[in-house]
């Protein structure tokens, strides 16, 4: 999940909705959309999960798998399809069909009031600083890709320092000249 901290961080981000065309609630009231911070957005590229909302669940098969979308009402879902306009891109499967539309736009995001993770204050959406195309998609994975990668190095090189730098040091002073 994103992590957004520091004065102002959650104000005006530009954000990125992936809503499936099947994503309504049985009622029709609300609608399922993964929302997550637009890799090109200042606060996305040391992220290495960029969803507003991630949380663990068990499926059928009994395997562990991510859920990434909340429900927005239609109400709202309308305000960030209206912020986004013509930024849109189409939600294609594997095989290439459509099920469903990536919007771009920029919002204020807050944390949510049930459950967890953040939410998109509808209130505040607007159009986005960067064009949603077909790339968009894959340069998020490849953002957080980078980001998980970024991080573990900086974890082995802080538990490989303080003996990296106690050799280094050694081998300093045994070729240092001596002095006397």
């Amino acid at each position: 999940m994103a992590l957004l901290k520091g004065k102002g961080a959650m104000t005006g981000v530009n954000l990125i909705a992936k809503v499936y065309d099947n994503g309504a609630t049985k009622d029709g009231k609300s609608h399922y959309a993964d929302i997550q911070v637009d890799a090109r957005d200042p606060r996305g590229p040391e992220q290495s999960n960029l969803h507003l909302k991630s949380e663990r669940v068990k499926g059928p098969d009994g395997k562990e798998r991510f859920a990434n979308t909340a429900p927005y009402s239609v109400g709202q879902l309308e305000e960030i399809i209206k912020a986004a306009g013509p930024n849109t891109e189409p939600l294609l499967n594997k095989d290439n069909e459509k099920v469903g539309t990536v919007y771009g736009f920029k919002g204020n995001v807050m944390p949510a009031s049930r459950g967890t993770g953040l939410v998109v204050n509808t209130k505040s959406v607007e159009a986005s600083d960067f064009k949603v195309d077909a790339k968009t998609l894959d340069n998020q994975f490849a953002s957080m890709k980078a980001a998980k990668e970024a991080q573990a190095t900086a974890k082995q090189s802080q538990a490989a320092g303080p003996e990296q730098t106690a050799q280094a040091e050694q081998v300093a002073e045994a070729e240092a000249p001596a002095v006397g």
